[in-house]
């Protein structure tokens, strides 16, 4: 057997992170303060420029391990096996599409407040 995860052991992870997204902690409209307002002390609101890098780096580190898996399979190295390998591209795949979407939606909005009226 390989060091590959078990598929239950990926739908527990995924049925997991859709739990947390759909919290009522982490629920937008909860989210969103008044304009105007400020952040309750000793809450300290991310950076949004933290939060794109580091999503960015994620995307950038999901690739580097997909590519090194497809290499490491490709020189038929132990313990690497195809599904494992079709796995490790398809999260990177999603993971670009994600950030390419992401990046999309900001400059439509980036345009949108451009072409507002003074």
């Amino acid at each position: 057997m390989t060091d590959r995860p078990d598929i239950n052991q990926v739908l527990s992870q995924m049925r997991d992170l859709r739990s947390q997204i759909q919290s009522p902690s982490s629920n937008i409209q909860t989210g969103i303060q008044q304009v105007g307002q400020q952040a309750p002390q000793g809450v300290e609101r991310p950076d949004f420029s933290d939060m794109l890098k580091t999503a960015v780096d994620n995307v950038n580190s999901l690739q580097k391990e997909s590519k090194a898996l497809a290499q490491a399979y490709e020189r038929g190295e132990e313990g690497v096996d195809l599904p494992q390998v079709m796995i490790g591209l398809q999260k990177s795949s999603v993971s670009f599409e994600a950030m390419t979407q992401v990046r999309n939606k900001l400059v439509d909005a980036y345009e949108k407040i451009m072409n507002m009226p003074i």
